[in-house]
């Protein structure tokens, strides 16, 4: 039966610290609120961008922080998006995972058209079945819906299918959806993010070594 893997997107395919924080701070610059130092925003990378803005805003109006999120999308979209970088060894660990008959999605709360364009755009896009993402709407941005949408759509099995991020809101997804989740430490979660993960790999070679071994791990045997 066919196996399958979703990776999210930003800090597990590639690293977008450099648009995102750019573009985080091109918001803030425009609505005139202090930025704080950009390496203390990298933690904004990962959670739904509404919620970061609310943080940063120090509000709980939705609509203040949505507005926030349009701003930062005038960059993105057209700049910020390529300010990013596939991590070393991403490509040929989903070269060695494809070839070995895994079904392979994107699953992550960057619009889907924006992602659709990041994978392609970095040469990735063979290695996927398609590119799940949210709406500019904010439908699906948060995992647990986006990887119960997934799941729906492409009638995948829960038990036969995997999940892997670096943020405690890909673990959490994949535990809410009956699939198991993977983290990977090289992105931007911390530590204490990924006690519900099955096991935490430290480099994409990892994640290959993991699911392609000729033992039980490997993908005729199951999962454990």
């Amino acid at each position: 039966m066919q196996k399958n893997i979703l990776f999210d997107l930003d800090g597990t395919l590639t690293d977008p610290s450099e648009g995102i924080t750019a573009c985080i701070a091109y918001a803030l610059e425009k609505l005139r609120v202090p930025c704080p130092p950009k390496q203390q925003l990298k933690k904004y990378i990962g959670p739904p961008l509404w919620q970061s803005f609310a943080e940063l805003l120090n509000t709980t109006d939705r609509e203040e922080a949505q507005a926030a999120v349009a701003i930062y999308r005038e960059r993105f979209s057209t700049v910020g998006l390529f300010e990013n970088t596939p991590y070393e060894g991403i490509r040929g660990a989903l070269e060695r995972i494809s070839s070995a008959g895994y079904g392979l999605y994107v699953c992550t709360s960057k619009p889907e058209i924006f992602a659709s364009r990041i994978v392609e755009h970095f040469g990735l896009s063979g290695f996927f079945r398609k590119v799940y993402g949210s709406s500019l709407d904010g439908t699906h941005v948060e995992k647990d819906g986006l990887i119960a949408h997934l799941l729906s759509a492409e009638r995948l099995n829960p038990t036969n299918t995997v999940m892997i991020g670096d943020r405690i809101y890909d673990i959490n997804g994949a535990r809410l959806n009956g699939i198991k989740g993977y983290g990977v430490s090289y992105g931007f979660g911390e530590k204490a993010e990924f006690a519900g993960a099955e096991a935490v790999f430290g480099c994409p070679s990892e994640i290959a070594d993991h699911f392609t071994a000729q033992n039980p791990s490997a993908p005729e045997h199951g999962w454990e």
